[in-house]
Parts: structure tokens; sequence; C-alpha cells
């Protein structure tokens, strides 16, 4: 596989989240491919974290059914919520609500997500 292949499939993404710090991550395309080209072109994405369980959320201007959806996701898993049009970040054993569309996962410091509290604005962009 050439380079320039791996970068079309996987995006490196950085998370900053509003008097935290920041993580990193990837989207792997192949987990939901439709899913993760609407959220790579909507970068950078800007919104405000909510709380369920052990994951944080947001709402992002994205709008997009269930794609190869899952019920069960592995701890850092980054997805997509389509019933409440949100990115999601699981970082503990948690389950999502309802199925997601997963796109990647958090490679570098997961455990700032579990500090972040309700109304905290993340961005998200392109590494």
């Amino acid at each position: 596989m050439e380079n320039n292949e791996a970068e079309i499939s996987r995006v490196k993404i950085r998370f900053v989240v509003e008097g935290l710090g920041e993580a990193e991550g990837e989207l792997i395309r192949h987990l939901s491919p439709r899913t993760v080209d609407m959220v790579v072109r909507k970068l950078p994405l800007e919104g405000r974290a909510a709380l369920w369980k052990e994951e944080v959320y947001f709402e992002i201007p994205v709008k997009m059914g269930e794609e190869k959806a899952k019920n069960t996701v592995e701890k850092g898993a980054i997805a997509f919520w389509p019933m409440g049009s949100a990115l999601c970040v699981f970082y503990g054993n948690s389950q999502p609500y309802s199925p997601v569309n997963v796109l990647g996962k958090v490679t570098q410091n997961l455990e700032l997500f579990s500090n972040v509290k309700s109304g905290t604005t993340i961005k998200v962009e392109k590494l």
C-alpha cells in the first residue's frame, strides 16, 4: 500500500478540549465510509459536550442514517450517533444509547475525556 492510500483511508484528527488540553485520534474510512467522508468534509467542527455514562458527545452538522451501525463499541471508539446527529467518544466501558456508526479511535490521551464537564467546548480538526 502506498503512503497516500494509507492517508486516504486513515484521517488523523485532534480534539481540543476547552480548559483541559488535546487528544488525538484517527478516522478509519472502511469502518463507515460515507459517514467518515461526510465528517471529514465538515472539519473543523466544534460543539458543546454532553455526557452519557462513560461517553462524551456533541451535535455536529451531519445528517446520516445508520451505516454498518453497532450496538457495542470498544473503549476509545470515535463514533457518529445517527439518532442525535452527534460525534461520540467512548472513553470508558460504556455502550451507545442506540446504534452508532463507528468512525475510528482515539490514539492519544483518551483519559482527557473522563474529565470533560457538560457544556465544555470541544473542537475537532484535521492534523
